[in-house]
């Protein structure tokens, strides 16, 4: 293996949490459509300890525990003709049945069961694993299904069921921020960014400037901080769809199609919530394709939802903690901040009162295409472990604290543009510096430079697009600025 000193640096402190990456030999999954999350564990679990990946054992393992959609049959067959008890790794969907008490699941990556009440779960495995299996986004692990001739609610007669009568959490690692943490101090913040784009599968030779790099980390805002609402317009072929679909288990991203409220917000027909409430982003992508069906009654409860995280759907009153992420393609004539940038988007989104409520944009013009020399070979932090780390510190409000506590705001400001460069600040800083626990720990001039420029510019776009949309927006920020 060619000389690799940072790679060795996140080797050595990262030990149980690193893997080493290489492209070539991570094409087996390409086509198996396994999220880079499980790939990571994947190739862990069959490497040895310098990272050499034992090929035949994954493809192995994949055909026998990680059945696709057209392994559906063969599968039933096993259960059924064959009576076998069968072990998957799979996504498991479970909700409690009001009318009879049993916790029903199903397998959405399988299409199985076919119907309802035609999948159980056994009780113990609920009063076991309840904080998993009734999550509203469903958990990833090993299922354990067997299929048994059972009495089914509201039938007179007994009928083939599947039954989970095991579960085991996907969980190859033990999350300890404490350690994250301090572990960074263990890096340079130049160092820091690039083991960020290691661990997004990016190579940091790869960026032309520093400020690519950062462009490319700010896809990642939503990832650690609640509610963070942004817009992306990229060149085709920058990644815009591999970080918010391969990366996280915790995010949601819809590429095209119909898009309705009952999707979104909440389902009153079938009484669900809707995405926003289940995830911790939702990105739409090939927006210049979304279709929304209802446009008046979407646009009015999407705005209630940006500004508050509130929505009203008919007399449910719901909320989520999910950010909204608008994804498209921009032709190089409108990629400029004094470009109508916007006129790119559907007319849905062609309204300043909605546009305002994002937080910033990605200028995504910035961002190298993706080549083959851009993926990140070598030690990485595991994409599982890391955007694990991440999910956690969506709840830790110590770093918006000292976001607060660093910045003198003009009385006179605007408050979503206050809320905005916060919001976003906030997030760089648990991105980038996750190791401080006090004003005091914070180097200023780099805060500035990192979290509060960037926040600034991201959300200036926005401000000078208001502007070129509608004239009554002022096109400058206010004067926010760090105390020293």
């Amino acid at each position: 293996m060619p000389m690799d000193p940072l790679g060795e640096k996140i080797r050595e402190i990262f030990y149980e949490e690193s893997v080493y990456k290489d492209p070539q030999k991570s094409k087996v999954f390409s086509s198996l459509n396994i999220p880079s999350y499980l790939r990571d564990w994947l190739v862990k679990k069959f490497s040895d300890e310098e990272g050499n990946i034992d090929i035949e054992a994954i493809r192995e393992f994949i055909r026998e525990k990680i059945p696709r959609k057209e392994d559906a049959q063969v599968l039933k067959d096993r259960l059924i003709n064959k009576q076998e008890q069968v072990s998957i790794l799979a996504k498991i969907v479970v909700e409690i049945d009001i009318a009879t008490g049993e916790a029903l699941f199903h397998l959405p990556e399988l299409g199985l069961p076919e119907r309802k009440y035609q999948g159980r779960v056994e009780r113990y495995l609920i009063q076991k694993y309840g904080e998993e299996l009734l999550s509203l986004e469903g958990a990833w692990g090993i299922v354990t299904l067997d299929w048994r001739i059972e009495k089914v609610p509201g039938k007179s007669k007994e009928e083939g069921r599947l039954v989970c009568v095991d579960f085991k959490p996907f969980r190859p690692y033990r999350i300890d921020i404490d350690y994250y943490k301090e572990a960074r101090r263990e890096f340079s913040t130049e160092e820091w960014i690039d083991v960020l784009l290691r661990a997004m599968d990016y190579n940091p030779e790869g960026f032309i400037s520093k400020k690519a790099k950062l462009w490319m980390i700010a896809r990642l805002l939503p990832f650690v901080e609640k509610r963070v609402n942004l817009i992306e317009l990229a060149p085709k072929g920058t990644g815009k769809s591999y970080v918010y679909s391969q990366l996280s288990k915790y995010g949601w991203l819809i590429s095209g199609g119909s898009i309705s409220r009952a999707k979104l917000f909440y389902d009153l027909n079938r009484r669900k919530p809707g995405l926003v409430s289940r995830f911790d982003y939702v990105a739409l992508d090939e927006i210049q394709t979304v279709h929304f069906p209802n446009p008046e009654e979407l646009r009015g409860a999407l705005k209630g939802y940006l500004e508050s995280g509130e929505y009203r759907v008919g007399n449910h009153r719901g909320v989520g903690e999910a950010g909204f992420i608008l994804l498209g393609n921009i032709p190089i004539d409108f990629q400029g901040e004094n470009r109508k940038v916007f006129l790119t988007l559907p007319e849905f989104f062609q309204e300043s009162a909605l546009i305002d409520r994002f937080h910033g944009f990605i200028k995504g013009w910035e961002l190298p295409r993706i080549k083959e020399g851009m993926k990140a070979r070598g030690w990485a932090l595991n994409v599982e472990y890391f955007t694990e780390v991440l999910h956690r510190f969506r709840d830790d409000l110590t770093y918006r604290a000292i976001v607060d506590s660093l910045l003198y705001v003009p009385s006179h400001a605007d408050s979503r543009d206050v809320e905005a460069i916060k919001r976003i600040s906030t997030a760089f800083l648990k991105l980038l510096f996750p190791h401080v626990e006090r004003p005091e720990d914070v180097h200023i001039d780099e805060f500035k430079k990192y979290c509060l420029d960037m926040a600034i510019e991201m959300r200036g776009f926005i401000r000078k697009q208001l502007h070129i949309m509608d004239p009554e927006y002022s096109p400058n920020l206010p004067e926010i600025e760090v105390i020293y």
